[in-house]
């Protein structure tokens, strides 16, 4: 009907007709189309331009097809007066050209290339001719590309218009890809050379771009005869130049001292190495306290050119660092590194917090030269500085408190006592932002402080902290993850008094608060099903998360409902057949006296994936041999952490001294014991604590501290690993089939002595002396009785604030 929004609607559903009746499409539609795009609108040829192209994509059609319908069609538009349609039949064409076959290219592309490429033709037409042409390079011989396309290449990187030739000097690249090493220097080299003295700024900044994007393909003397004089020229000229010659070439800068590294003689490699530190605080030398109203426009251009230079030159500092050779860091780069961190401006911050963790690496040993640079990026005032710093904070961390052994310092985070203080005030600060994003990530890289801090700072500086998130902070995924954190700041507790003290808080202040707490407690439990062995969860939470089926609202049932399975996951037959009863029996009355709909579908739904569920036995399961053995291993990790609290009491009582964490950090690096390093005949039972007998032998002793110092390190590396592979297993653990839930005998309680029982279980008031309640195998987790010493040799508590939350 002549509409364009009608025709824009056709061109726009073209695909989707071409992949139903592509014929019909060819035949009745595609005449319409190609007759509206003569007269057609800029959102019209925009339109067709990108369906064009998505069919190209969906391979609808055949090349052939294709090359007879669509081709004449993006070459007759090529030209078109709006520059952006032109750009993007342009791209369509690019894209096109990639399937065709040589003969169509020669004949359809090539053959009139010749002439759209002549002085006559309109600039629009020489610059396509440009792209084009470094398209076709790879895809003719050699002796095709001497004979027909280099003239024409050579003809327009001589053309009268700048913007010509900056644009086929860009295609060079391409070219040299094409043509090879030989003809690159006999053919392109000479032109790249000329272009780079052109009068046109952005010639010349082309060239130099291309040179060092070739720097591989040329030789060492070419390197060092031809393209080093013109690399030292074009740095010598651009402060004088204009200032976007300058943000190319610090951008280029390190690619460039890389390339040319083993030509360099020692005076040249110093000048090279003074240009880089001049760029790096250009524009820093200016005045500065102005008045920003009275800075004139141009100044203001120039200073943000600046900003783009320095930012440039951080993100270029690892290949420098490679370039000055990492031993002479200190020397060379430290006071670089040093402005970098401390610029005014955020853009270069941001960018030298990225590349931290590289330059980390590189220093090695001599990491400890940075710390203080480490502390002030985590102060920083800018959240999006922090927030590149954190992405690699572990790793980082890590790097500090392992990398300085070889240095003259006794290095570890021991020597760098603002760590803590900067790592909680930046946590405060993204608390008190908007950014919850940035809070969440915080916390969750939070995770790896018990490998390099030790068990009481983590007790006294950050996990009360991570409590208070987990209650108050009104985010869902911030408190997620604060949870996360907190159960495995948990997980990696040496002392068993701080560790009852915050399972206690856990089920008392969390779980039996406000409705929120208590979904956050369910949270809670998902994590420690994730990351602590099976028995550690049906010891302390298993009976306060199953009370929860009969919680007055009706979300909290709801998610309860869904966590059922991974909870019944936990048990094991026929150690905890009473805990199994207690979930049977819970869930029976559920479905007896659940009265809201949405509750009872859920509740169906989870008995039907309960009753399929296959149980795990206490006797290992050749079947899942691996998820028992991962389990076991999580459980071994917690008793010896039972035993390395006894050992050091005992120790600290022999000595009369505290043993340092820097003994337990050394000892752990020095031994390991990786979980494959068990024996293939392990015994079929699990070995409960009960079995972990006090030895009176002091060489048995000393191994087991040593063994219990080692296992941290090899469950808690950069990467988690051992964690995560556990977390991954632990939903996936294998069970023998059971009776379902109508044909298992049950306990005879009613509702009212399971919620006696339990109540019972969690003490009122908690105090050192009030051990939390065993509720499955027996002497599960028990603690040796020589654990609880004496007052004078019980390391001081601190208690955990409760907090009130709304009913």
């Amino acid at each position: 009907a002549g509409q364009d929004v009608q025709g824009t609607s056709v061109i726009a559903n073209l695909p989707f007709l071409m992949r139903q009746n592509p014929t019909e499409t060819l035949r009745r539609v595609l005449p319409k189309v190609r007759e509206a795009l003569h007269v057609a609108g800029v959102e019209m040829q925009l339109t067709a331009a990108v369906s064009f192209l998505t069919i190209l994509q969906d391979e609808s059609v055949s090349i052939h097809s294709y090359t007879h319908s669509f081709l004449q069609v993006i070459l007759l538009h090529l030209e078109h007066r709006d520059t952006g349609v032109s750009n993007a039949w342009l791209e369509t064409l690019l894209s096109v050209i990639e399937v065709l076959p040589k003969e169509t290219l020669r004949h359809e592309i090539l053959n009139p290339l010749v002439s759209k490429a002549q002085l006559s033709q309109t600039v629009q037409s020489r610059l396509v001719s440009c792209k084009i042409l470094g398209k076709l390079t790879n895809k003719f011989d050699a002796h095709t590309i001497k004979r027909e396309i280099l003239p024409l290449v050579k003809s327009l990187c001589q053309d009268v218009e700048y913007e010509v030739r900056s644009c086929m000097c860009r295609q060079l690249e391409n070219i040299a890809q094409g043509i090879g090493t030989e003809l690159t220097k006999s053919m392109v080299l000479p032109e790249l050379i000329e272009l780079s003295r052109d009068e046109g700024s952005s010639v010349r900044l082309a060239a130099f771009e291309t040179l060092v994007n070739l720097l591989d393909i040329f030789d060492t003397d070419d390197r060092s005869q031809t393209i080093l004089p013109l690399v030292k020229s074009f740095c010598e000229k651009s402060f004088k130049a204009d200032e976007s010659i300058l943000i190319s070439l610090s951008f280029h800068l390190g690619k460039l001292c890389h390339g040319l590294y083993g030509i360099f003689t020692p005076d040249q490699h110093l000048r090279f190495l003074e240009f880089y530190k001049k760029l790096c605080t250009l524009g820093l030398q200016q005045e500065n306290g102005h008045n920003e109203n009275q800075i004139p426009p141009q100044i203001l251009e120039q200073e943000k050119k600046y900003i783009s230079v320095r930012k440039n030159c951080a993100y270029n500092f690892p290949a420098m660092t490679v370039f000055v050779d990492p031993k002479n860091f200190h020397m060379e780069l430290y006071s670089t590194f040093f402005c970098l961190c401390h610029d005014p401006e955020v853009p270069v911050r941001y960018t030298i917090a990225i590349c931290f963790y590289e330059v980390s690496k590189l220093l090695n040993s001599g990491v400890y030269l940075i710390h203080q640079e480490l502390i002030t990026l985590l102060q920083d005032e800018s959240l999006e500085v922090l927030d590149a710093l954190i992405d690699h904070l572990p790793e980082i961390l890590e790097l500090m408190s392992t990398g300085g052994e070889s240095s003259v310092q006794e290095n570890k985070l021991s020597s760098l006592p603002d760590l803590i203080p900067a790592l909680t005030a930046a946590e405060q600060r993204a608390a008190a932002s908007l950014k919850w994003r940035i809070h969440e990530k915080l916390l969750q890289k939070y995770a790896c402080l018990p490998h390099v801090i030790s068990s009481d700072q983590i007790y006294y500086r950050f996990l009360q902290r991570m409590f208070t998130i987990v209650m108050t902070n009104n985010v869902l995924p911030v408190q997620k993850a604060a949870s996360r954190t907190l159960c495995i700041f948990l997980r990696y507790n040496r002392k068993q008094e701080q560790r009852h003290e915050v399972i206690q808080k856990l089920i008392e202040q969390l779980g039996q608060k406000s409705y929120w707490n208590r979904l956050r407690f369910l949270d809670t439990c998902e994590f420690i099903i994730e990351i602590f062995s099976k028995s550690f969860f049906c010891k302390y939470f298993f009976l306060p998360a199953i009370e929860l089926t009969h919680d007055p609202v009706a979300n909290v049932r709801m998610k309860l409902c869904y966590l059922l399975p991974k909870v019944k996951s936990t048990l094991k037959i026929p150690a905890d057949k009473h805990l199994l009863q207690q979930l049977e029996m819970c869930v029976r009355k559920l479905l007896c006296q659940e009265k809201d709909k949405d509750v009872l579908a859920i509740v169906k739904r989870t008995v039907l994936e309960l009753d399929r569920m296959e149980m795990s036995m206490d006797a290992f399961q050749k079947k899942f041999y691996e998820k028992d053995l991962l389990d076991q291993e999580k459980e071994r990790e917690e008793l010896l952490l039972l035993e390395m609290e006894q050992l050091e009491k005992e120790k600290q009582q022999n000595d009369g001294r505290p043993m340092s964490d820097k003994m337990f950090e050394k000892k752990r690096r020095d031994t390991k014991t990786p979980t494959q390093s068990l024996p293939k005949n392990i015994p079929i039972s699990v070995p409960g604590p009960s079995s972990v007998t006090p030895s009176t032998s002091k060489e048995i002793k000393k191994s087991k501290l040593i063994r219990s110092q080692s296992f941290n390190n090899q469950a808690f590396h950069a990467k988690y690993g051992n964690l995560e592979k556990c977390a991954s297993k632990s939903s996936t653990t294998g069970y023998t089939p059971v009776s379902g839930l109508g044909k298992t005998s049950v306990l005879s309680l009613t509702d009212d002595s399971f919620r006696t029982r339990n109540a019972s279980s969690v003490p009122p008031s908690f105090s050192p002396n009030t051990p939390l309640p065993s509720t499955s195998r027996g002497t599960g987790n028990s603690v040796d009785p020589k654990s609880s010493g004496s007052k004078d040799t019980q390391p001081r508590k601190a208690t955990l604030k409760s907090r009130k939350s709304n009913p």
